[in-house]
């Protein structure tokens, strides 16, 4: 247990190596939760969940952030992460990292201070990928760097280019999907502690920057 935020650590490195859907359902059991306890709220589906803990779906790292503070956990807990050391990021000296190989990629962007609100990565998507709707405190903004994709909040869709952009409140169901054939690269600036570095005393580890919470019902 980390005293300072009193949230769990994944003290057994042996622990460390088994599959992140394995891992999430071994601490969901631990806080004797159930599927929809945590998908309620993590603003999430059930079935979404559930395949997550199969290894039948890769979360993104928003939706990897909710799940782990549902779980008072840090999302580093679950994945390590490139720290943001310094206020300057060089585009060929940023580390790649994933959730899975296979789904998204990431380029962290942002760093940290005292009261620091916005995080930030460049998102790389495949083809073809679909990410899972959620809704979450605080807010985001997409900008289109290289590509195109499908922006749809709350049931309004939306075709974003190279140089479009979206910006709204977490709180409204979102999720995105890349439509075509080639990647996409995106620009992600979001209030949400998706690194786990400045988790707040009086807000549930994953959330910050003051917002309300989210209402998670489906």
């Amino acid at each position: 247990m980390n005293k300072q935020t009193g949230t769990a650590e994944i003290a057994d490195s042996d622990k460390a190596d088994d599959p992140l859907g394995k891992r999430l359902r071994a601490r969901r059991r631990e806080l004797s939760l159930t599927l929809k306890d945590v998908a309620d709220g993590a603003g999430l589906s059930v079935g979404f969940i559930s395949q997550v803990e199969r290894g039948l779906t890769v979360p993104s790292l928003s939706s990897l952030a909710s799940i782990a503070g549902v779980l008072r956990s840090h999302v580093t807990n679950f994945l390590a992460q490139p720290e943001g050391s310094s206020a300057y990021t060089r585009h060929d000296e940023r580390p790649v990292y994933a959730v899975d190989k296979a789904a998204l990629s990431y380029e962290r962007l942002s760093t940290t201070f005292p009261d620091s609100v916005l995080n930030s990565v460049i998102v790389h998507e495949p083809p073809g990928y679909r990410s899972e709707p959620i809704q979450h405190v605080g807010e985001e903004m997409f900008f289109v760097l290289q590509g195109a994709i499908t922006i749809e909040v709350e049931n309004e869709t939306t075709v974003l280019e190279a140089g479009d952009s979206i910006h709204f409140a977490s709180t409204r169901r979102h999720s995105s999907w890349n439509h075509t054939t080639e990647p996409v690269t995106i620009l992600h600036v979001c209030t949400m502690d998706v690194f786990g570095d400045n988790p707040r005393q009086d807000q549930e580890p994953g959330n910050r920057a003051g917002h309300p919470a989210a209402n998670n019902e489906p």
